[in-house]
């Protein structure tokens, strides 16, 4: 596929009009009580109103200027398009988060055609940050470019991860993080995804790692994470695509040796 019409630039701003847009929608209703909240895979797998209504709202925006495209997007909507792009939205990454009133949420937005990623927007409003990227030229956050850690001790790494909904995923996980964190400085567990890789591409945390992430949840922020340096792959050497499961990202520094690590204890077999 080829980009149907307009330059990535006009495509990285439509992206992040819509992202602004949801993530006002949702800082409106962040505070008030939930008027329906459900459960997706297990039944810690939340997913409410406000889920909803900001992919509607990204889905009306996006196909406004631009009908033909293809999209697909965590709470259902999909598209196959005939312009040879396609969206992937995460309305909302961080739900959990959301719901109890904690920061690390986030809209993420990715637009890509047959190679891949070619721009993307992760909006985290309760940082006030918002991160962007375009493919070959490079990541930003509040239209300030930025780059991943330089620290080559994988020792004294601060790393992210995150958690699966499955009990046995997590146990299993839990069993990973159990020989890891004796050999980095410290974990992180912030709870959303996307702006876990956006915190790699600005050097907040030195790494992150996860196990069975959607595109939706790596699209975006795996672009502004590459585009600001950063190394991001599946960890048994695979593309960070939509069929990569585990994701590894990191500075050029530590990513092989930490890649290395999280293969040895097994983390790209867990289901």
């Amino acid at each position: 596929m080829a980009v149907g019409t307009g330059p990535v630039a006009a495509l990285l701003d439509l992206a992040t009009d819509a992202a602004q847009r949801a993530a006002d929608l949702l800082l409106e209703g962040f505070e008030q009580a939930r008027a329906t909240v459900e459960t997706k895979s297990t039944a810690t797998d939340m997913v409410s109103e406000m889920d909803r209504a900001s992919e509607r709202l990204i889905v009306s925006t996006l196909l406004a200027a631009r009908p033909d495209d293809g999209l697909v997007g965590e709470e259902g909507s999909t598209s196959p398009g005939t312009s040879g792009l396609r969206w992937v939205i995460d309305p909302l990454d961080g739900t959990t988060n959301y719901l109890y009133g904690h920061p690390g949420w986030a809209v993420s937005i990715a637009a890509e055609d047959d190679a891949g990623v070619i721009a993307a927007v992760v909006v985290d409003p309760m940082h006030r940050d918002v991160f962007t990227a375009t493919r070959g030229g490079g990541a930003r956050r509040n239209g300030r470019a930025i780059s991943c850690s330089s620290l080559d001790d994988v020792s004294t790494a601060l790393v992210a991860t995150g958690f699966g909904y499955a009990a046995e995923r997590r146990r299993a996980q839990a069993e990973v993080l159990v020989e890891l964190l004796p050999r980095v400085r410290d974990i992180r567990r912030m709870g959303a995804a996307s702006v876990d890789l956006c915190s790699v591409a600005c050097g907040r945390v030195d790494a992150y790692y996860e196990r069975g992430l959607a595109w939706w949840d790596l699209a975006a922020g795996g672009l502004v994470a590459a585009e600001a340096g950063a190394l991001v792959s599946a960890i048994d050497g695979g593309p960070a695509g939509p069929d990569a499961g585990s994701i590894v990202a990191a500075g050029p520094g530590v990513f092989g040796t930490l890649r290395d690590l999280l293969s040895s204890l097994g983390d790209h077999n867990v289901s």
